[in-house]
């Protein structure tokens, strides 16, 4: 009886996981193609002065989805897949995070292989990127959008400087293992892993206290 009970159980989870999955869409509260012309609209205005690209694109989330942005820019170091940069988390729910990455003197890594659709909408600079079996790079200039779709895993490279508006939507906390890695494996850097962890766990929470998984 216990067998069954416990095959019963993991069998309900992979059924509420699957409908869960199917059923996404749902919970997402950005689009891709706003966060682009957003992008575009905010590099328009205010070129490579990064600072108030950065503004004019939180200003306008904000004004849209006051209770589900961060306006405090809490810049946090992030390593993961051997790649080092800075990150400000926007937005962390179970579902989406919205982050500005990048780094003032450049960096190169493993893009992870990943539970959700990242969108990387580049807002200064240039990232390339290298899939196994191709001879050239793929090459994503200042207001283009790399998308590594679910699953999918690349080498990247954001040479001198670059900073993106990078928006994932899928499954999010399975992602966190990945930029948790480097820490136990390379940095060490144990005050970034806790600031990572207090900010993204509060964020989570807040949306989840707000109704958005």
């Amino acid at each position: 009886m216990r067998a069954l009970s416990i095959v019963g159980i993991l069998l309900a989870l992979i059924s509420s996981f699957y409908f869960l999955d199917s059923h996404l869409e749902k919970f997402y509260i950005f689009e891709p193609s706003h966060l682009h012309e957003l992008s575009l609209a905010a590099i328009e205005k205010h070129g490579n002065d990064t600072a108030n690209v950065v503004k004019h694109i939180v200003d306008d989330l904000s004004a849209k989805l006051p209770v589900h942005v961060n306006l405090d820019q809490e810049w946090i170091f992030n390593n993961a897949g051997g790649a080092m940069g800075a990150m400000y988390i926007i937005h962390a729910s179970i579902t989406e995070y919205l982050i500005i990455f990048g780094t003032a003197i450049g960096t190169e890594g493993h893009s992870g292989r990943h539970t959700a659709d990242d969108y990387f909408h580049i807002i200064r600079g240039t990232q390339l990127a290298y899939r196994p079996g191709t001879f050239e790079p793929e090459v994503y200039p200042q207001g283009s959008v790399h998308h590594l779709r679910r699953g999918d895993v690349k080498q990247y490279k954001m040479a001198e400087g670059c900073f993106a508006l990078e928006y994932a939507r899928g499954w999010i906390p399975p992602m966190l293992f990945f930029g948790y890695a480097d820490t136990f494996s390379s940095t060490l850097d144990f005050p970034t892993l806790w600031r990572t962890t207090w900010v993204t766990g509060r964020e989570m929470i807040l949306n989840l206290a707000k109704g958005k998984l």
